[in-house]
């Protein structure tokens, strides 16, 4: 009898503020980064390096980079891209393309994900941006401001001393 005072509780709990829930999930969203690179590594498999870029400490499962919209990131002008990945200034991009590396039915070892590595220092730009917003409304505003010449202004850099990500 207990737990069904509990659940009902709980159940009215939930119905009495149906947004918390919904704003739970819009305030986790990750921040919108856009990025250039030094070559095209659009369709290339991002990993997280150590601050000493000497090991691989985190990559993706292949199930994570398969279906939905796809991990690659937007081409937007002028040669930025849109993060869709969580990509920073500890990122390295391996040999495989996304397409490859979602066949796999492991991820390789972090010691062969690292002999892997076409580029240790891939970055060039990065800037935070702001909120995340519906992905043709973000695609739109981000052209805007890269168009207009206002990233440097609305955004704000990323410095590889920082580290943020």
């Amino acid at each position: 009898m207990r737990k069904l005072i509990v659940v009902f509780i709980a159940i009215l709990f939930c119905k009495a503020n149906p947004v918390s829930a919904q704003a739970s999930a819009v305030m986790a969203m990750p921040d919108v980064l856009i990025y250039k690179t030094k070559g095209d590594y659009r369709k290339l498999v991002p990993v997280l390096l150590s601050p000493d870029k000497k090991r691989v400490v985190s990559y993706p499962d292949p199930t994570d980079v398969i279906g939905g919209s796809g991990p690659e990131p937007v081409q937007l002008h002028k040669g930025y891209l849109l993060d869709k990945r969580g990509v920073g200034w500890s990122s390295a991009f391996i040999k495989l393309t996304y397409e490859e590396y979602g066949k796999l039915k492991s991820p390789p070892s972090p010691e062969e994900l690292y002999k892997m590595i076409v580029d240790k220092n891939p970055l060039t730009e990065l800037y935070d941006c702001g909120r995340r917003e519906p992905m043709n409304n973000q695609v739109h505003r981000m052209n805007d401001m890269i168009d207009e010449g206002k990233i440097k202004k609305k955004c704000t850099p990323i410095r590889k001393e920082n580290n943020k990500l």
